[in-house]
C-alpha cells in the first residue's frame, strides 16, 4: 500500500512542478519530501508559501506563515479576528498558534482516488496568495495596535 500511495504521490508532485514551469514560475524543489518552496509579491508583505504532497494522508497542501508574530497583549484580539476572517472563507483557512503568535495559512486538496491538473494547482497558489494578501495586512495592523478587533470586524461585516 505504501508503494502505490508514493508512486501517487509522486505523479502529483511532477504534475506540480510541471504547471510551474510551464508558468515559467520561480521555485525551489525538494524532491525527495515532495514539497515546492515559493512565493508571490503581495500589495504591502510578501507571501512565502510551500506546496507539501502529503502521501500518507492523499493530500495536496499549501502553507503559508505570515512573516510576523502576535505580541503577547495582542493575541487574544488576533484570535478573534482570526475566527472572523475564518468563518468567511471559502477555501483555506488560517491557523494560529496562540502560544507563539504564530499564524498560518493552509489550504488542503485530496487527491484520493483521483488526478489533479495545473488548473487546481494553479488555483490553490492564486486563492491562498489572494486570501493572505486580504488579510495579512490587517492582522499586522492588529497586533501593532493600528486596528482595533472591533474596526476589523466592522470592515468584514461591510
Amino acid at each position: 500500500m505504501a508503494e502505490v500511495n508514493m508512486q501517487k504521490a509522486k505523479e502529483i508532485f511532477d504534475a506540480l512542478v510541471d504547471m510551474l514551469d510551464t508558468r515559467d514560475w520561480k521555485y525551489e524543489k525538494f524532491e525527495e519530501d515532495l514539497v515546492i518552496k515559493s512565493g508571490i509579491k503581495g500589495d504591502d508583505l510578501p507571501i512565502e508559501f510551500i506546496v507539501v504532497v502529503k502521501p500518507k494522508n492523499q493530500v495536496v497542501q499549501l502553507l503559508s506563515r505570515l512573516p510576523f508574530q502576535i505580541p503577547e497583549e495582542k493575541r487574544v484580539d488576533a484570535a478573534i479576528a482570526i475566527c472572523v476572517a475564518n468563518n468567511g472563507l471559502v477555501d483555506g483557512s488560517f491557523d494560529y498558534d496562540i502560544a507563539e503568535g504564530n499564524i498560518t495559512f493552509r489550504l488542503t486538496t485530496s487527491y484520493r482516488e483521483s488526478t489533479l491538473g495545473a488548473d487546481l494547482f494553479e488555483y490553490m497558489i492564486l486563492v491562498s496568495a489572494g486570501t493572505i494578501d486580504d488579510y495579512n495586512d490587517k492582522f499586522f495592523m492588529i497586533a501593532k495596535d493600528m486596528m482595533s478587533v472591533q474596526q476589523f470586524i466592522e470592515k468584514e461585516n461591510a
